[in-house]
């Protein structure tokens, strides 16, 4: 008696010059990939053209076409693990190799292989920006953290006050450097900090610390400067001062919501619903 045998259906065959091609991708799966990078991108096949793929991006029940690319530049890219297919082979999204390789190309010079593997901002202050690794910042580990409830550890209105703070610090040249200052100014023999050579810019950030330390009060600003200036997470907090486990956690959010009221930032915005309209004429 002769058995049936079912078909199984046939793997996908990269061709070989696709898979030469993914260590340096061709100029559209460069674009693919920089398409999906975006927040809530995917791609799919398009339903109207035939071995195409239509990009959408966006989120909340609302998708915007972002370009339409051919189904041969999804297909470099999933080879080289850059973007991945859903179970059904529906979606196209982007993968960590491939947002990491989005954050290298960001940086250029010897910044590109770092920010590969951190996630780098350029913070201004001082006399040149600095790059800054968001992923070591507690107060970006508190925004993202959820209580049982589902609510942030912090609101906005407290993760703003705190990178405020920072900024002052660091426009104010109160935080370390890690290196030496070679190009620095010296006067009458003096070392680079000396009160007298400061720009005004940086004498106005220290009056600007200098308020808002002293309106938090003295029970809190050494917790600031430790979370917001030298970005120490709460454990190592608590560990220095000998405080009890997740103690850091409620101090931190009072010493974060004084200093919010301090800069005059809100949870959410007040005033009437509608704006009287006004008109100028000539």
């Amino acid at each position: 008696m002769n058995k049936k045998v079912k078909d199984k259906p046939a793997k996908t065959v990269i061709p070989e010059r696709e898979r030469a091609a993914s260590s340096d991708l061709p100029a559209e799966a460069a674009r693919l990939l920089a398409r999906l990078g975006e927040a809530g991108a995917y791609a799919r096949p398009d339903p109207l053209v035939e071995d195409a793929l239509v990009a959408r991006r966006g989120g909340d029940g609302v998708s915007i076409g972002s370009g339409r690319f051919a189904t041969a530049s999804g297909r470099i890219l999933a080879a080289a693990d850059l973007a991945a297919w859903n179970a059904a082979g529906t979606q196209l999204t982007i993968t960590a190799a491939g947002r990491a390789r989005l954050r290298r190309q960001a940086m250029p010079g010897d910044m590109a292989f770092p920010a590969q593997h951190h996630d780098l901002t350029v913070v201004e202050g001082g006399s040149e920006p600095i790059l800054r690794n968001a992923s070591e910042n507690p107060l970006s580990w508190m925004m993202r953290r959820r209580d049982r409830d589902g609510t942030p550890l912090i609101d906005a209105a407290s993760f703003e006050a705190g990178e405020r703070l920072r900024r002052d610090m660091t426009t104010a040249a109160l935080l370390p450097r890690m290196g030496s200052a070679f190009g620095a100014p010296r006067v009458d023999g003096a070392g680079p900090r000396d009160p007298a050579s400061a720009a005004d810019h940086v004498i106005a950030a220290r009056q600007r610390v200098r308020g808002a330390l002293d309106a938090v009060g003295s029970d809190l600003s050494g917790l600031l400067i430790d979370l917001c200036g030298f970005l120490k997470g709460l454990e190592r907090i608590e560990a220095e001062r000998r405080w009890p486990a997740r103690s850091a956690k409620v101090v931190a959010r009072i010493a974060l919501g004084r200093l919010a009221e301090h800069y005059g930032l809100e949870r959410e915005a007040t005033g009437p619903e509608r704006g009287r309209l006004r008109l100028w004429r000539g």
